[in-house]
């Protein structure tokens, strides 16, 4: 009950219940709260006029992303109790909501981005609504663009039992799923909504996919947890990789000032039909040749022609 909690004995028996309220005396807390607040806005002139929220939710994009792999697969990601007869209402009133949802969190992005440029702002509500817009027109080449990863996850893995399984099951095909939409928010100039989703998948599936990084279609992470893919990652079609590999960068470079340049190319290129295993450790702006095999727990900084097969006796030999 509210406002109720009970003390007890070592022996697990209460000794006292008590029904007053805590009075925790915040005051002072509250106000040294504000006063941190107060100074971390003025040193970052982090002031908005609105008098609201200025940025994006994370709560809001989770539940948006939610009722879009339910409107993907609705009839394997979607409410228990759906039937087909139903599915086009399902699909249509899920989306409405998703898209409405995500309309206000674009908006809230392209304010906040406008506002670190110095800008108006007068046209975010019709941007919003035009990327938005764009966003739902690709959901349908999106969808099919999954079917490819499920397929190659079912393909890939002798342990699966059908494409139910893991589509439902394996994070891999989640992570992935949560990348597909988050890069599209990316190339719609919406890095920060998609980072958030991309963050949202990170948690649920301890695999860590940049929405910037462009990966071609079959793609199937097995295992997934510890999986690192890197902003400026180039992956082809058909690539498998297993758990704990990185596709990082090697070095990071900077200004005079020692500010990080932003945005360069930094991470590997990975071609067609290559195959990474576990604990592969994959870095700098380099290429995996199409058809390599890389083997598990290999450092490689160097790249490899097609048709390679490294494992860590060849990449101690090569000095990758």
């Amino acid at each position: 009950m509210n406002g109720e909690f009970a003390i007890r004995n070592d022996d697990g028996a209460d000794a006292e219940y008590c029904s007053r309220p805590i009075n925790w005396e915040l005051g002072q807390t509250v106000a040294g709260l504000r006063a941190a607040r107060a100074e971390w806005r003025n040193r970052s002139g982090r002031h908005t006029e609105l008098g609201g929220r200025e940025l994006p939710s994370r709560q809001a994009m989770a539940a948006i992303l939610t009722g879009l792999c339910g409107a993907l697969f609705p009839m394997r990601l979607g409410p228990s109790e759906l039937r087909e007869e139903s599915e086009d209402y399902y699909v249509g009133h899920t989306l409405d909501r998703a898209l409405n949802a995500l309309v206000a969190q674009v908006r809230m992005e392209l304010r906040y981005a406008a506002r670190q440029r110095g800008e108006p702002g007068d046209d975010v509500d019709s941007r919003a609504v035009a990327v938005v817009r764009d966003f739902a027109a690709a959901l349908p080449a999106l969808r099919r663009l999954l079917d490819q990863d499920v397929v190659a996850a079912y393909n890939g893995d002798p342990a699966a039992r059908s494409v139910d399984e893991v589509l439902l099951c394996y994070p891999g095909v989640l992570a992935v799923i949560y990348h597909r939409l988050a890069h599209h928010l990316y190339r719609a100039g919406l890095p920060l909504l998609a980072r958030i989703a991309a963050e949202t998948a990170h948690g649920a599936t301890g695999i860590d996919i940049h929405p910037g990084a462009q990966i071609g279609h079959s793609f199937f992470i097995d295992h997934g947890t510890g999986v690192v893919i890197g902003e400026t990652a180039i992956i082809g079609n058909h690539v498998r990789i297993y758990q704990a590999v990185t596709l990082g960068a090697k070095r990071f470079t900077s200004d005079e000032s020692g500010q990080l340049h932003k945005g360069q190319p930094r991470h590997p290129i990975v071609e067609d039909d290559v195959v990474i295993y576990a604990g592969a450790t994959i870095l700098g702006r380099i290429t995996i040749g199409k058809g390599s095999i890389i083997g598990g727990n290999v450092w490689l900084t160097r790249s490899v022609e097609p048709g390679s097969n490294v494992s860590q006796a060849s990449a101690e030999q090569r000095g990758c």
